[in-house]
C-alpha cells in the first residue's frame, strides 16, 4: 500500500514538472525569433565579461554597429561572406536579409560562441552581439572577433561620408 502511494505521488510530481516546464517554455517562444521579439534589439549581454554587443549599455561591453549606405540587404551579404570565409565559423541561421546567425567553435577545445547580426535600415547600421555560451571570460576573443570584422567590412564597403 505504501509503494503503491510512493509511486502515485512520484507519478503526480513527474507529470505536475512536465507540465510546469511545457508551461514554462511559452515564454521562450519569442526568443526564439529575435527579429520578431525584439524589432531591432538583439539580446542584452550577460553581466559577464565574455560578450560584447552594439546595443550594450555598459561601456566595457560596448561595440560599434556596422555602418552602411545603400540597401541593408546587401551590407549584411557582405558581412555574411566575411563570416563565412573564417574555417571556425558556421552559419547557423539567416532572416530574410535583416538576421544572421553564426556559431564559432575554437580549435582547440571546440567551444561554442555565437555572433548575431541584425540590420537597421532606417538608422544604416547593422547591429552586432558576439558571446561565448560558457564561462566568464573568453580572454577577449569576441571583442577581437568584431574588430577584425569591422576592419574587413571598412575594406569591403565604401567608407561611409
Amino acid at each position: 500500500m505504501q509503494s503503491t502511494r510512493r509511486l502515485s505521488v512520484l507519478c503526480l510530481a513527474v507529470v505536475g514538472l512536465v507540465f510546469v516546464g511545457c508551461r514554462s517554455m511559452a515564454a521562450y517562444d519569442g526568443l526564439l525569433d529575435p527579429v520578431s521579439h525584439l524589432g531591432l534589439q538583439l539580446d542584452p549581454c550577460p553581466q559577464s565579461p565574455n560578450c560584447v554587443s552594439s546595443q550594450a549599455l555598459e561601456p566595457k561591453q560596448k561595440v560599434e554597429p556596422f555602418n552602411f549606405a545603400g540597401s541593408a540587404a546587401d551590407a549584411l551579404a557582405a558581412l555574411e561572406a566575411l563570416v563565412e570565409a573564417d574555417p571556425a565559423a558556421t552559419i547557423v541561421e539567416r532572416r530574410s536579409g535583416i538576421y544572421v546567425r553564426a556559431e564559432y567553435r575554437s580549435r582547440w577545445l571546440r567551444f561554442v560562441d555565437d555572433l548575431e547580426l541584425l540590420a537597421d535600415e532606417e538608422g544604416g547600421v547593422i547591429h552586432v552581439r558576439a558571446g561565448a555560451r560558457r564561462g566568464w571570460s573568453d580572454f577577449g576573443v569576441n571583442r577581437q572577433r568584431v574588430d577584425a570584422l569591422h576592419r574587413e567590412f571598412s575594406k569591403a564597403i565604401l567608407p561611409i561620408p
